[in-house]
């Protein structure tokens, strides 16, 4: 009886280890918080906090979902042209900035085994309808997922399934964008 119940102990722990939430950007993931109230801890997500907040998003996100948002981190908008972030933040760039940002979420909570599913049932590459009204390409790459925006632009995932109260986060190194 000690054996079974030592090994119930263990699978219990093995279990719960294995599904707890990575930490992202030094800062623990909490599955009852929402997507906002998650990333506005993680230090790797600064800038994704400021454009939310600019474009009037933070309520939405802060809703019951469910959604998945492909996060980019701040060295992602550090890729795109020099002033281009700070261009966008401006008041008078916050339609742009809206439909940037909600190309980065989808109005379901879509785990990476499901995407990947999804991947190969569709022979390789898989679209992936956003709110903003983009479709990004998903793809499957040895054993990393890969996004490629409108404009031919491809994130790499470097963090998967973050779960969130509402929904899933799945960071990437990244700013999809949508056609031109």
């Amino acid at each position: 009886m000690k054996i079974l119940a030592i090994t119930a102990s263990v699978l219990a722990l093995s279990t719960t280890l294995a599904f707890a939430n990575p930490e992202v950007g030094g800062a623990p993931m909490f599955e009852d918080k929402n997507i906002v109230e998650n990333a506005v801890n993680s230090a790797d997500h600064t800038t994704l906090v400021a454009a939310v907040t600019a474009a009037g998003l933070v309520e939405t996100l802060m809703g019951a979902g469910p959604f998945t948002v492909f996060a980019p981190t701040n060295d992602a908008f550090a890729k795109l042209p020099a002033g281009t972030v700070e261009t966008l933040l401006k008041p008078e760039n916050k339609d742009t900035l809206v439909k940037i940002l909600t190309c980065h979420v989808v109005g379901a909570a879509v785990l990476s085994e499901a995407l990947e599913d999804m991947i190969a049932a569709d022979g390789g590459k898989h679209a992936v309808p956003t709110l903003g009204g983009c479709t990004l390409q998903a793809t499957y790459e040895g054993d990393v997922i890969k996004l490629t925006d409108e404009a031919g632009n491809v994130a790499t995932v470097t963090i998967a399934d973050v779960i969130q109260s509402n929904g899933v986060i799945h960071v990437i190194d990244t700013v999809m964008l949508p056609a031109s």
